[in-house]
């Protein structure tokens, strides 16, 4: 018994040394003493602590702000911000702290918890936000709490051993030795970390109570205790960082995101984006084509034709696009497209061309020059027809407003005391167009009715000419071919 009494106490003596020695220079692999951003170990406390940046950092709020401390970080708030401080701790059980109402809402102090404008005290006894032993029993007060042993425990250390806790009447001369080897072990963890528990045999290891390391917030996102141990894991979007307890932000976009075309990586997650004429997916990842044409009917002035990520106009047949929308009637006859033959001239009208006689001229009239007819006053037949005519083409667009003014008549040639009348003389059967004298020497023609093509109409215009001094009266007239085209435009 002696012999077993003395290894014991020569093994305590030796942990006692071998931690005085270690305790000079930082121990390797210790890593318990390090802290997430914002905080940093306090070796009194052996916890980590929120660092002050307002005290720290300076000018670390620029301008009209001021510098506010917070857990893990600080605020930057207006100079007229007003903050509430944290009470003193009192003997009084009294459990509510005013919020006065004309001060701006800033989180309560520690311990407390806001219930509308009030600031109650905390049980972190019942919440579980205590970092007491497996032990100890935890004791709430007004603002914190407190960690005891229970009755028949005393404190050896950070934790409370029983008094019998090792007492079996078989091995009953244990108690002195292993008490004492109990008071050597825990007051060596009590001044250090837990680096010493490595070099234990596992047996004395298995006697001692397990350590949550997670209450003292080493992990910056979550942590797992182990017995024995613990880790840290993150959340999803970031990954830990070289010492293991921090955790860095995750490119998922370099990493294989799912987008189909764009990706933005964003603090712990991503955000995926299309190309423009593409919408993003009910999945968030893929990218749909945007049918623009089934949006509206005037995003172009004929036809759309959507396309992937695009949409395009197309003008039809004798028409060519002008810019991207707009439909331009082709001129086939000034870029020499058209098939009209020798002794025919082209014609263009809206979306074509028409090929016409060069000599339009019938008995009894002769032609006399381009487009121009007469009707030579020695032949008898001519008494009663105009003596001239000149044929002339225009060409209008379908559903034209009206009423519209499409055509101007002129008088060539004015002689004194002659009176000029103009009137439609055929061609005009369902009274679709109308005369508008101006004056004695022009007038107007004037569409009456919306028509829609495509269409040809024949007018004979004549104007009258009447001296009645003389009692003389002549006509001439303009036979005039209106094309009207099949589209708008």
């Amino acid at each position: 018994m002696c012999s077993m009494r003395g290894t014991f106490v020569l093994l305590c003596v030796s942990l006692s040394l071998l931690h005085h020695t270690k305790s000079q220079l930082p121990p390797e692999g210790d890593s318990l003493t390090e802290c997430t951003d914002g905080y940093e170990w306090d070796v009194e406390s052996q916890h980590c602590k929120d660092i002050n940046e307002c005290q720290t950092i300076a000018e670390a709020c620029q301008g009209e702000m001021k510098c506010f401390n917070h857990y893990g970080g600080y605020l930057c708030l207006p100079r007229s911000a007003s903050v509430i401080t944290a009470p003193e701790p009192s003997s009084q059980s009294v459990a509510i702290l005013p919020v006065e109402s004309n001060e701006a809402f800033i989180p309560c102090p520690v311990g407390y918890d806001a219930q509308g404008e009030d600031c109650v005290d905390m049980d972190e006894c019942v919440l579980d936000l205590h970092d007491c032993q497996p032990s100890q029993q935890c004791v709430n007060t007004v603002g914190t709490y407190s960690c005891q042993c229970p009755d028949g425990y005393s404190k050896i250390g950070i934790e409370c051993v029983g008094e019998t806790a090792l007492s079996t009447s078989r091995f009953t001369f244990f108690i002195p030795l292993m008490r004492l080897f109990t008071l050597c072990l825990f007051s060596i963890l009590s001044s250090s970390s837990l680096h010493y528990l490595r070099i234990l045999p596992p047996l004395f290891r298995s006697l001692l109570p397990d350590i949550d390391e997670c209450r003292y917030r080493y992990c910056q996102h979550r942590c797992v205790n182990v017995p024995g141990s613990f880790s840290c894991e993150c959340e999803p979007g970031f990954q830990l960082a070289g010492n293991n307890r921090s955790c860095v932000d995750v490119n998922e976009c370099e990493m294989g995101a799912p987008c189909q075309q764009k990706c933005y990586n964003t603090y712990g997650t991503f955000l995926c984006r299309c190309e423009p004429g593409y919408e993003l997916g009910p999945d968030g990842h893929s990218c749909n084509d945007v049918d623009e044409c089934s949006y509206s009917s005037y995003l172009c002035q004929f036809q759309c034709v959507n396309d992937p990520g695009r949409f395009s106009c197309i003008c039809p047949e004798g028409y060519q696009l002008q810019g991207t929308r707009l439909c331009q009637d082709v001129n086939e006859c000034e870029t020499d497209i058209h098939q009209c033959g020798e002794g025919q001239t082209c014609i263009n009208i809206h979306g074509g061309y028409q090929c016409t006689d060069s000599n339009r001229c019938r008995e009894p009239y002769v032609h006399v020059s381009d487009n121009r007819c007469v009707c030579p006053v020695i032949k008898p037949e001519c008494r009663d027809l105009p003596f001239s005519i000149v044929h002339r083409y225009m060409s209008i667009t379908s559903e034209r407003s009206v009423p519209s003014d499409i055509f101007q008549i002129q008088a060539t040639s004015v002689y004194p005391g002659v009176y000029n009348t103009f009137r439609i003389r055929s061609g005009d059967d369902i009274g679709e167009f109308y005369i508008r004298q101006m004056n004695n020497i022009s007038a107007m023609l004037v569409l009456a009715r919306a028509v829609t093509g495509p269409i040809e109409y024949t007018l004979e215009l004549e104007m009258v000419s009447v001296n009645p001094l003389m009692s003389y009266q002549t006509s001439s007239a303009l036979r005039l071919s209106v094309f009207v085209g099949p589209y708008t435009f």
